[in-house]
């Protein structure tokens, strides 16, 4: 499985921006979809944003233009860039490599990695 570390997580003021990255342990062109998810206290696990390796992008409503998903494929990085935070906004988000991982064009294999999550916490 591809190992993910996130990190950017921190406190932010409302109406305040952060930049959450995500750093995979393979090559991020041989996934099919790259996503941030997140889980805020006492609530489930929810989409906020997923980018395809072909770039098609997917966003959670509750995001209403405030956050942008990218991919860098030379660095293996996925990243989130949030502005005018919310206190809703405050959660644990995790990055997430789902769908397929190619190691030729015959050989994929399934999956659903996470990484361990960073916090947002979006006070004032």
């Amino acid at each position: 499985q591809v190992q993910l570390v996130e990190s950017g997580g921190g406190l932010v003021q409302p109406g305040g921006s952060l930049r959450l990255s995500c750093a995979a342990s393979e090559s991020i062109l041989s996934i099919s979809t790259m996503g941030w998810y997140r889980q805020a206290p006492g609530k489930q696990r929810e989409l906020v944003a997923t980018i395809t390796n072909g770039d098609i992008t997917n966003y959670a409503d509750f995001v209403e233009g405030r956050f942008t998903i990218s991919r860098d494929n030379v660095k293996n990085t996925v990243s989130l860039q949030m502005k005018n935070l919310e206190p809703e906004d405050t959660a644990v988000y995790y990055c997430n490599a789902h769908g397929r991982i190619y190691y030729s064009s015959a050989y994929w294999l399934p999956i659903d990695s996470w990484g361990k999550g960073t916090l947002v916490t979006v006070s004032s």
